[in-house]
């Protein structure tokens, strides 16, 4: 009887523990606006699986693409507002909260992807992110490569002055509009999920994005010429929100740091392979590419849009263009 009492007792126990277990786990939102096919989706889906794994269940990911939750302007809101706790978005935004930190879109600023990911490991990066997070309390995680932007159009452009007067979908973004509106385009700012169908339909002649987002976004069918004008080495921040980071343990934290970490690593991974094979892909589908001299862009740029404008630094530019 006492054998039996006690078996009863420990199933109880082991019912008991089962139960709060599952009561404990916590819900969280990820959000951003990339399509599922994209690394940006498939890499956070698995960093979320990761974390319930790495937290014995205890938390619940739920990974939220394609502006399903909003667009990019109201994901951000959205962590100061509690409807999300995790999101991939831009420098560029993040500059809406702390304008500083923007300095990184300015064109021309990083010569390639490895000195983009070089700039994450220096001190200016640091003294940017703090400065960001002491504004708005969010943490920034982790950094992923996004692409170098190229501009597509329908008009053959081979230097800055072809793109007097093109009608061109620039994010509405400071630092994004500094390049087309230094070689007189004329530019507006269409909501991304919106692009495909004003290009289609003649609203706008031009756009600009990474090779990888405009073969996810098909743009590719609706222009005929893809101009490496490489003016900005882009990239996103894996942010977390005020509260939800601040509910975390410390080592909560280090777990969603790692794995945060890990999962940009193998974004910037497959988009750099990815970016390398898209220039011929392009043209086997019968698009003009065409390579331009970017040292007429950045004069341009340098001339006509000055960082003061922007209520950047002149010593973060300086001391991210000195990087090795």
């Amino acid at each position: 009887m006492k054998l039996k009492l006690t078996t009863l007792l420990g199933a109880a126990a082991v019912s008991l523990v089962s139960t709060l277990s599952a009561h404990a786990e916590t819900v969280l939102k990820w959000a951003h606006v990339y399509e599922t096919s994209e690394p940006f989706h498939t890499d956070s889906v698995w960093a979320a699986e990761e974390i319930a794994k790495r937290t014995d269940g205890r938390y619940k990911i739920e990974v939220y693409p394609a502006s399903q939750l909003g667009k990019e302007a109201d994901i951000n809101q959205g962590l100061k507002l509690g409807t999300v706790d995790i999101i991939i978005s831009g420098s560029s935004f993040a500059a809406r909260d702390y304008k500083p930190i923007g300095v990184t879109y300015y064109p021309y600023i990083f010569r390639d992807p490895s000195h983009l990911l070089a700039y994450t490991k220096s001190d200016v990066f640091k003294k940017l992110t703090k400065g960001y997070e002491e504004k708005t309390g969010n943490h920034i995680v982790a950094v992923s490569y996004y692409g170098t932007r190229h501009t597509t159009s329908n008009r053959p452009i081979s230097k800055c002055a072809d793109m007097a007067g093109l009608k061109m979908r620039v994010p509405d973004v400071p630092a994004y509009l500094a390049m087309p509106r230094a070689c007189g385009a004329n530019t507006t700012p269409i909501a991304f999920a919106e692009v495909y169908l004003a290009l289609q339909n003649g609203t706008v002649e031009a756009q600009e994005n990474p090779l990888t987002t405009i073969e996810a976004k098909k743009f590719y069918e609706v222009q005929k010429n893809i101009v490496l004008t490489g003016h900005i080495v882009d990239h996103l921040n894996t942010v977390i929100s005020k509260t939800r980071w601040a509910s975390l343990s410390d080592e909560d934290k280090k777990i969603f740091t790692d794995v945060m970490l890990e999962a940009a690593a193998r974004t910037t991974k497959t988009i750099e392979a990815r970016e390398k094979a898209l220039v011929d892909e392009f043209k086997t589908k019968g698009l003009t590419v065409t390579e331009i001299d970017k040292a007429d862009f950045e004069k341009n740029v340098v001339e006509k849009v000055k960082l003061e404008d922007f209520g950047y630094e002149k010593a973060d530019w300086e001391a991210i263009r000195a990087i090795k």
